[in-house]
């Protein structure tokens, strides 16, 4: 892949400050770029690299390529311009278009032209898939499951029926989209399972993280709006529901028949209980726990702050004294009130 300088500046909408014709081959940080790379700087922090880059040009915002000698590409957002640099220069190697010969396809199947189907695929009764999508090796594609346009399944990737997928979905690897919700019925000491009756809906340009996994509902469906992003290892449990904009990253899980607003943003590990409504523009810290609906868009965060473990030891005795200390205040505070009843009486 090899654009010049002016392909790149008319393809992101840049201003172009220097060698029109400068050929770029790849993208590179600062430090590690060479002639060919083109580079950016969106973090202050790495300011001092500027003037020793080898890059054969820089993203950079207006105010600070002033002070840059080299050729440059101007954005008001540095960052935004290279991510869009990185998916014209993405190597990701691609499936031969057409249904590989190893590839088993219901005859009931519909698939639009463009697809790429790679080996050892299983497309399901009543599937329709959009055109230009892309489905990797050994991904099972379920019954009833539709699939928009232009969607990315890597190796893999297993829907179970009934899943809809819009335009434009990313699925990494080993993700498990529309497996049974964790419902089930105690009677006598035994646990009878609950049939779970609802699908997976899911909207355009979304992407879902290796290993992530997105329960069915039990009679309606679960749901992810548009533009919602999942990191790996993730658990979204049946009938949740996810706004628009909505980002998760590593670990972090949803209990059953919670919805989450528009743009929140769960952080590492962090945990939300069932049946709750987060509202829009909700941020929870690392290895949070949610337990209560918020009403309130902002920060929420649960637990301690970090400390040397032996602090924490100290700590954590005195947390296991809390209600003892609680108690003692409120007796406290009944013989205050006492005394001063007695007090008043007398005089």
């Amino acid at each position: 892949m090899q654009m010049t300088l002016a392909e790149l500046a008319a393809a992101l909408g840049a201003e172009l400050r220097g060698d029109a014709d400068l050929v770029i081959t790849g993208v590179a940080t600062l430090k590690g770029a060479g002639a060919g790379d083109i580079s950016f700087l969106a973090n202050p922090s790495y300011q001092s690299q500027l003037s020793s880059t080898a890059a054969g040009a820089v993203i950079l915002r207006a105010d600070v390529a002033e002070s840059y000698a080299g050729a440059a590409l101007i954005a008001s957002d540095p960052y935004l311009c290279f991510a869009r640099v990185t998916r014209l220069f993405d190597n990701r190697p691609k499936i031969t278009e057409g249904v590989h010969p190893s590839a088993v396809v219901a005859d009931s199947a519909e698939i639009a032209p463009g697809c790429r189907i790679g080996p050892r695929v299983v497309i399901g009764e009543q599937v329709s898939i959009g055109p230009g999508t892309e489905i990797g090796a050994g991904t099972v594609i379920g019954d009833f499951c539709v699939l928009g346009e232009g969607c990315h399944l890597n190796a893999n990737v297993t829907l179970y029926h009934d899943v809809t997928l819009g335009d434009r979905v990313r699925i990494h690897s080993g993700a498990v989209i529309g497996a049974d919700g964790f419902g089930f019925a105690p009677h006598q000491g035994r646990w009878e399972k609950i049939a779970q009756l609802g699908g997976v809906r899911i909207g355009n340009d979304v992407e879902i993280g290796a290993n992530t996994c997105i329960d069915r509902g039990a009679l309606e469906d679960t749901r992810i709006g548009d533009n919602v992003i999942l990191d790996n290892l993730i658990q979204i449990a049946h009938n949740v529901e996810l706004g628009e904009g909505t980002a998760a990253a590593a670990q972090s899980g949803i209990a059953g028949s919670t919805r989450l607003g528009k743009h929140c943003t769960l952080a590492g590990n962090a945990g939300i209980a069932g049946h709750l409504d987060i509202c829009d523009g909700v941020y929870v810290a690392p290895k949070s726990v949610i337990s209560k609906s918020i009403r309130e868009p902002g920060g929420y965060a649960t637990g301690t702050a970090q400390m040397p473990i032996k602090e924490w030891r100290k700590s954590a005795t005195r947390f296991r004294q809390l209600d003892s200390l609680a108690r003692r205040v409120s007796d406290l505070e009944k013989n205050c009130q006492a005394t001063d009843t007695q007090k008043d009486e007398k005089g």
